[in-house]
């Protein structure tokens, strides 16, 4: 197309004036037409479908304008004059074929509302074209042509205007320039006067051959855009046009051209009223316009800031739990990746003690550490709380381990708030997945490597094991079972005895759970209950124990009125302690069953109310109903001494630990006297437990112990044995273990 533009410069200058020159014009049009409409239909093969039907009737306008043009050139050759009428008709036929290609394409609109500003945008250009149009042909001594020439305003105007405001053109806006611009071009040629109508002048024909090669150089840069594949762009439509405000002076312009020379100064001032009046609601129109834009612009920005919200961490600035899991779950999908669970150890204290400003500013501190401390693409989150994740993409459990190693570095340096030095800590779950795999279980698994971290001590990382999985797994149907065996009564308490070493006498139970599994038998309590209290399944299984000892030792002391003080010792969990409503069950548990509260006993371990003040409080308010207070399992904690000043026990149970050896070393010796020591002097009972042979009775008798139970005295028994130890007693020297 170059080469043959500049062809056609070169035989404007070389040939001499007159019929070779236009000869040689339309000589030239011809091969720039085939062009056209073969780059159309190129065009129709390789667009999409929806695109088919308009360039074949572009393809369909340009084989017009071939056949058209080289007639007119066979004319002109042959000095004929039968050519003109022939390019004329054909010409009609494919500016036509446009027009109609530009009607009938998809507009891409949805709405009824954007449709209807579609087309009374454009009918108001195609009215300014065809009133300019209309004008010319009026004026001009050819009125076919004329015609003709208001047929190619009307196309670039119509043109323009697909351009402009259609959302998805069939073409690029770099292919569709050229042809716009075409139009115009020999539109506005058409209006020049004088000289410029010449058609044997050079440069006026070179001019008109331009418009041409543009045409046909619009298919070209669209073929090779849909090539690439660069081509289906949708457009982003402004609210507004320019464009029908542009007609609409146009038509003023040429409205004040057409007025007669001697017209009446009324007609003027009307005409010029209407004019201004138009372009001041025209120009208040714009500033609407403007306003609405910069309206529309400010929330676009709120639309951004709410979009950074809604991804984002307010405190932090890292990404949240939504956008973790939507980007874990794209990667994930494709290729391998590791996660890490990060959470802080003991970051409650810092919010207790220094005020939750203190541990806003911790957390910040914490995310800027994390973000040095992993790789350029990879993604750090904050899940919530004091709880963060790493997204490693394209890593595995290796790589993993590496980054963790670095995270726990840089949360070891000191950090500085509020003029205080911390040193922080956190415990990491390091998860590897291969591409494909479920992305749900890989934050799971690093959820379970990130406990295991903290259960070997905290300040650590721990990759995630198939092991640790099946372990949680198991835990897991041990959970829906604890669940259904406590719907099905699969639960059941022995009970076993409490004995005066004086005498023998049974003076007491303790009640222990059991659970009888239909598949797997008897499981041990120490398999379950630590589970039962880490979800909180023990609260439940607690209130059922409570009232089933209740309704049992009232069974017992209406058979037995002679053992009126026989306590029924029942094991409380921490847990149960912190819920609320405990102290009210238990009062309404004495109240219904009718169990005296002096024959209650509530057996906590050290650990459950170690520096908790709602245990202490609900151990008051046990206590100011009557009922009696053990701490079970006594000596096995660090604050043994100090609980005996806060706690209102009746009871201190020796654990087992010190009775087992007690006849022969020495240490375990000293620690039972010093605790029958303390228990006399601060006027409480004392219980030995795991009293299996004669000789530790003996022993633990002479060391002032009031009350024993063991394997000596009585396995725990189911309540019908109760019945027959009940006064009479328990053990009898050289007979055999009860149970």
């Amino acid at each position: 197309m170059a080469a043959l533009t500049l062809l056609g410069g070169v035989l404007f200058v070389a040939l001499p004036d007159g019929v070779p020159q236009a000869t040689a014009f339309w000589g030239l049009q011809v091969p720039f037409d085939a062009l056209l409409a073969v780059g159309a239909w190129r065009l129709r093969q390789i667009s999409p479908a929806r695109f088919r039907r308009f360039w074949a009737i572009i393809a369909f306008a340009g084989a017009c304008f071939t056949v058209g043009d080289f007639s007119q050139f066979i004319t002109f050759s042959s000095d004929s004059m039968n050519g003109g009428a022939v390019q004329t008709a054909l010409f009609t036929i494919g500016m036509c074929s446009n027009v109609v290609a530009c009607l009938i394409f998809p507009q891409g609109l949805e709405t009824r509302r954007d449709k209807s500003i579609f087309w009374l945008d454009a009918a108001t250009v195609l009215v300014g074209g065809g009133v300019a149009a209309w004008c010319y042909a009026y004026t001009a001594d050819d009125q076919f042509n004329a015609g003709l020439t208001a047929a190619l305003v009307v196309v670039a105007a119509f043109c323009a205007t697909k351009v402009a405001l259609i959302h998805e053109p069939p073409m690029a806006r770099v292919a569709a320039w050229p042809m716009v611009a075409a139009c115009a071009l020999q539109g506005v040629a058409t209006f020049l006067p004088g000289a410029f109508q010449d058609p044997t002048n050079p440069a006026v024909l070179f001019v008109r051959l331009l418009p041409s090669a543009l045409i046909a150089a619009g298919p070209r840069i669209q073929e090779v855009l849909v090539r690439r594949g660069g081509s289906s762009r949708r457009i982003q439509r402004r609210p507004y046009s320019l464009l029908p405000y542009g007609m609409i002076l146009l038509t003023f312009v040429i409205f004040f051209a057409m007025m007669p020379e001697h017209a009446s100064s009324q007609l003027w001032g009307a005409a010029l009223g209407v004019v201004v009046v138009a372009c001041l609601v025209a120009g208040r129109q714009l500033v609407a316009f403007h306003d609405n834009m910069t309206l529309i612009r400010r929330l676009g920005e709120h639309e951004v800031l709410l979009r950074e919200q809604a991804s984002l961490d307010g405190l932090t600035k890292l990404a949240n739990r939504i956008t973790f899991n939507e980007q874990m779950a794209a990667v994930v999908g494709t290729r391998e990746a590791c996660v890490l669970l990060i959470d802080l150890d003991d970051f409650k204290t810092v919010n207790d003690t220094m005020g939750h400003a203190a541990g806003d500013a911790l957390l910040v501190a914490v995310a800027e550490r994390l973000r040095r401390s992993v790789r350029k693409d990879d993604l750090v989150a904050r899940l919530g709380g004091d709880e963060f994740a790493v997204l490693l993409p394209g890593a595995d459990a290796g790589i993993g381990g590496a980054i963790a190693d670095e995270i726990q570095r840089l949360l070891n340096e000191p950090v500085e708030i509020q003029s205080h030095t911390l040193f922080t800590r956190a415990s990491v779950g390091v998860a590897a997945a291969a591409a494909g795999d479920e992305p749900s279980s890989l934050l799971s698994n690093a959820d379970i490597a990130m406990y295991e971290a903290k259960g070997r001590g905290k300040s650590m990382w721990v990759r995630y094991t198939d092991e640790m999985g099946a372990r949680i797994s198991a835990e897991a149907e041990l959970i829906r079972e604890m669940r259904e065996a406590l719907d099905a009564g699969q639960f059941e308490l022995v009970y076993q005895p409490i004995v005066r070493l004086t005498d023998l006498k049974t003076t007491g139970v303790e009640a222990l759970l059991r659970w009888n599994h239909p598949v797997r038998g008897l499981v041990s309590p120490v398999e379950f209950i630590p589970v039962a209290e880490k979800t909180g399944l023990i609260v439940a299984i607690g209130r059922w124990v409570l009232w089933q000892a209740c309704r049992q030792g009232v069974a017992w002391l209406r058979a037995n009125p002679e053992v009126m003080g026989m306590s029924v010792g029942v094991n409380v969990a921490g847990r149960q302690l912190k819920e609320h409503g405990f102290v009210a069950e238990v009062a309404r548990a004495l109240g219904e069953t009718g169990m005296p509260a002096s024959c209650l006993t509530i057996e906590v371990t050290e650990t459950a109310v170690l520096d908790d003040q709602e245990s202490l409080d609900a151990l008051l308010a046990l206590r100011a109903l009557g009922v009696k207070l053990a701490l079970d399992d006594f000596g096995t904690a660090a604050s043994s001494l100090g609980l005996l000043l806060t706690t209102p026990v009746t009871t201190l149970k020796l654990d087992r630990s010190f009775v087992e050896s007690i006849t022969t070393v020495g240490r375990q010796s000293a620690v039972a006297t010093a605790v029958s020591q303390m228990a006399g002097a601060l006027e409480l009972s004392s219980v030995a437990e795991g009293i299996e042979t004669p000789e530790q009775r003996d022993l633990l008798l002479a060391l002032g112990y009031e009350f024993g139970q063991g394997y000596l005295f009585s396995r725990p028994v189911p309540a019908a044995r109760i019945d027959e130890i009940i006064g009479t007693p328990a053990w009898v020297p050289g007979s055999t273990i009860t149970g």
